[in-house]
This record gives C-alpha cells, structure tokens and sequence, in this order.
C-alpha cells in the first residue's frame, strides 16, 4: 500500500513538472501588457497580466514562470512586479486557456529582465 502511494506521489510530481504536459512548445508567443497580480510561491511564481489583444478587449493572461528563489537570483523582488510594463516570451497553453510558460520576461520600467535557465524546447 505504500509503494503503491509514493508511486502516485511520483507521478503527480512528473506531471506537474512536465513542460509538455501542459504547454505546446510548438506555439509560441510574445506578450505585452501590464503585471496586475503577482502569485508568489513556490515552486512557481505566477504573474497576472491585462494584455489589450486586436479588437481592443483586455485580457487577463496567467504566466508562470520560475519560483521564487530563481527570481530572486536573477535579481528580481516580489516588489519589482505589481503595476510594471512586462513583455514575456513563452508558450502556450495547451487547452487554448489565456495561460503562458514564460521563456523569458521584460519589466520594462525597472529595466530588468528574467531569463528561464530549465530546459524548454
């Protein structure tokens, strides 16, 4: 009974962090908008981001990026998100939900800049 609960364990774990799983690495994407929303948690930060698209109706787009820790080695605070300027590079999400892997992401105003150092495709 127990093996058959650390193998469960393990596989939600491989699932959570298998890129391919929720992200089409074929369709890729730039965004610009502005941060409204900053999840900050591990084992990733999620950033909310008002995207205006074509016909001029503002989209509220989910972008996960690294956690934390990586952030803040790259010189990123908690404080440095909220209400700044973000171009981020990414992926799509699979299920055509407004949901982003981000490969990399501009502050515009802060000029600072994050960098994904996993691999991606």
């Amino acid at each position: 009974m127990v093996s058959v609960g650390i193998l469960l364990v393990s596989a939600s774990l491989q699932a959570h962090h298998s890129f391919s799983a929720t992200y089409d690495g074929n369709k890729p994407i730039t965004l610009h908008g502005k941060i409204v929303k900053l999840g900050w948690q591990n084992p990733h930060a999620h950033l909310y981001v008002d995207v205006t698209n074509a016909d001029g109706k503002v989209v509220t787009w989910e972008v996960e990026s690294a956690g934390p820790t990586t952030l803040m080695k790259q010189g990123l605070r908690k404080e440095d998100f909220v209400g700044q300027e973000v171009i981020i590079k990414g992926f799509l999400a699979k299920d055509g939900t407004p949901t982003v892997n981000a490969s990399s992401f501009t502050l515009v105003d802060a000029k600072k800049e994050f960098v994904n150092d996993e691999k991606t495709p």
